[in-house]
C-alpha cells in the first residue's frame, strides 16, 4: 500500500501550472550567459584563462579533458553564446539547452583554478533545465510549434529550480557561521578598500556598522530564504534580495552571479506572476478590459516514478555535497578543504606567497610558482593545498622527464587569512610530491591556523600598529 505522504507530493509535483516562471527564468539565464560570453571575448579571458597558462589544474577523474587548440577554443566559446541565445529565446531550444551545458560545463573543467561559485550554480542549472520543459511558453517553439495546455508544466519543473535556489541561499548563509565572519571580517577589508568610492563610504570606518552588515547577511540568508516560501513575506523578502544583490554588484567585482540570484528568486512567485504583472502594469496606465480566464487545465499524468526518484536524489546530493567539509578534521577557511561546491562565496579573504624546492639527485632548485603558472593561477593554488600537491606532482613530472630519477619537491608558503600577519601554511620538511592528499581527510602537512578569532578590531589594531611603526622609521 503505498505512503499517503509520498502519494501526496508525487500528485502535487505533477499538478500542471502555467510555464511562464519558468519560461522568464530561462530568458533571464541565457541572457546572463550572452552577455557574460561577451564579457569574456571584450577582454580576451579565453586566452588569458586557458590558452595562455602551460598547465592546468583538472578536476579529479577530469584530467582528459583539455583545452583546444586556438582558433578552435574560441570556436568552442563562441558556440557557448550562440546556444545561449537560442535558449534565451526559446529556439530549438532541446537541442541548444544540451549543446549550452556541455559547452560551459567543458570550460567550467578546464582548470580549478578559474573554478567561481556562480559558474557552479550555473552548470546546476544548465543540467536540471535539460529536462525542463522551459519552451512551452514564450520561446520561438512555443509559437513554431503550438500545442495544447496553454504552456502548462508539470510543478515538479518549477519546484526542481526552487529548491535549487533555496539550498544554495540557505548554505550561502549558514557557511558565514564563522568566528571571523561574526566578528566583521573580510567584510571591513572590503569595504575599508573602497570607502573612498561610495558617498556612504565613511560609515564603513565604525566597526559596528560592519558587524551589524555581516550579522544582516547571515540573517537574510538563513531567516529570509525560508520566507520566500511563504506568500505574505515572499514579495518583502524578494525586494530586500534585489537591494542586497545589487549593493553587492555596486561593492564587487562578482560577475553575473547578484542578477542570476535575483532573476532565480523570481521563481518562488506564482507561477503565472508574469501574466498577473503584466497586467497589474498595464492597468497602472489605462484603463484595461477585464483581464481574460484562462481554462483550468486538466489534471496532468503522474511523473514516472524515476523522475521522482531522482528528482529526490538531486535535492539529497545538493544538501549532502556542502556539507562534506564536516569529513575534514580541519578549518576549512584556512584549509581550504572542502571550500569547492558549499556556496561559500565572499567569505575569506586569503593571500600568500611562496616558494617551492625541487631536489633531484642530489642537486636544489628553488622555483617560483609564476615560473609555471600565470599570475593568476599562482595566486589561486598558493592558498589551496589540492593544488600545492597538484603543482608539486606537476615539477616532479617536469624534473623527470629532463632525466632526474631521485625527485622531491617542497614548499615555503607563507599564508594570511581575512587581514592575520602572514604564518607558515605547509609543513616545509614534507616531500609534497609523494604525500598522500585524500578526498575526505585534512591533509597532514597543511600547518593548523595560529590565530582562531581575527575580526575588524583586531584588524584596525594591526593597522594602528603598523601606523606607529611606520612612523618611528
Amino acid at each position: 500500500m503505498p505512503d499517503p505522504l509520498l502519494s501526496r507530493i508525487a500528485t502535487r509535483l505533477s499538478t500542471p501550472v502555467s510555464g511562464q516562471s519558468l519560461a522568464l527564468f530561462r530568458i533571464a539565464l541565457g541572457g546572463l550567459l550572452v552577455w557574460d560570453c561577451w564579457r569574456f571575448i571584450k577582454y580576451d579571458r579565453v586566452w588569458r584563462y586557458w590558452v595562455a597558462p602551460e598547465f592546468h589544474f583538472t578536476y579529479p577523474g577530469f584530467g582528459w579533458v583539455m583545452p583546444l587548440p586556438e582558433p578552435w577554443i574560441h570556436i568552442a566559446w563562441l558556440l557557448v553564446g550562440i546556444s545561449a541565445f537560442c535558449v534565451m529565446i526559446g529556439f530549438c531550444y532541446r537541442l541548444f539547452i544540451v549543446v549550452l551545458t556541455v559547452g560551459f560545463g567543458y570550460f567550467f573543467l578546464l582548470d580549478k583554478a578559474e573554478y567561481l561559485n556562480h559558474f557552479y550554480l550555473v552548470v546546476l542549472y544548465l543540467v536540471l533545465m535539460c529536462f525542463l520543459p522551459a519552451h512551452r511558453t514564450l520561446s520561438f517553439d512555443a509559437w513554431l510549434f503550438p500545442r495544447g495546455g496553454s504552456g502548462h508544466i508539470p510543478y515538479a519543473a518549477v519546484f526542481a529550480i526552487r529548491a535549487q535556489t533555496e539550498i544554495m541561499l540557505i548554505f550561502a548563509g549558514l557557511v558565514k557561521l564563522t568566528p571571523d565572519w561574526l566578528v566583521g571580517e573580510p567584510l571591513g577589508l572590503w569595504l575599508r578598500e573602497q570607502a573612498g568610492e561610495h558617498p556612504f563610504g565613511f560609515l564603513f570606518q565604525y566597526d559596528w556598522i560592519i558587524i551589524a552588515g555581516a550579522w544582516g547577511t547571515i540573517v537574510l540568508h538563513i531567516v529570509g530564504a525560508p520566507l520566500l516560501l511563504w506568500r505574505r513575506t515572499r514579495l518583502p523578502v524578494f525586494l530586500i534580495y534585489c537591494v542586497f544583490h545589487a549593493a553587492n554588484s555596486g561593492f564587487f567585482n562578482i560577475g553575473i552571479f547578484p542578477w542570476l540570484t535575483i532573476a532565480a528568486t523570481t521563481i518562488f512567485f506564482d507561477p503565472d506572476w508574469p501574466r498577473r504583472f503584466a497586467w497589474w502594469l498595464a492597468d497602472r496606465f489605462g484603463q484595461m478590459p477585464p483581464r481574460p480566464s484562462i481554462p483550468r487545465p486538466a489534471a496532468g499524468q503522474p511523473l514516472a516514478r524515476i523522475v521522482l526518484l531522482a528528482l529526490g536524489l538531486w535535492v539529497v546530493v545538493q544538501v549532502a555535497v556542502p556539507l562534506r567539509s564536516l569529513a575534514f578534521d580541519s578549518d576549512v577557511r584556512w584549509s581550504g578543504e572542502g571550500h569547492r561546491f558549499s556556496w561559500r562565496m565572499r567569505i575569506y579573504d586569503r593571500s600568500a606567497e611562496g616558494t617551492f624546492h625541487v631536489v633531484a639527485d642530489d642537486r636544489r632548485w628553488s622555483v617560483k610558482p609564476t615560473d609555471y603558472l600565470t599570475g593568476r593561477q599562482a595566486e589561486k593554488m598558493l592558498v589551496r593545498p589540492d593544488m600545492i600537491h597538484q603543482f608539486a606532482g606537476y615539477l616532479e613530472s617536469v624534473w623527470r622527464k629532463a632525466g632526474y630519477t631521485d625527485v622531491a619537491v617542497y614548499a615555503e608558503i607563507e599564508k594570511s587569512l581575512n587581514g592575520r600577519p602572514g604564518q607558515s601554511f605547509v609543513d616545509t620538511a614534507v616531500d609534497l610530491a609523494s604525500a598522500e592528499l585524500s578526498p575526505f581527510a585534512a591533509a597532514p602537512w597543511v600547518v593548523p591556523l595560529s590565530e582562531p578569532v581575527w575580526g575588524v578590531a583586531d584588524n584596525r589594531a594591526s593597522e594602528m600598529a603598523l601606523g606607529r611603526a611606520v612612523g618611528n622609521q
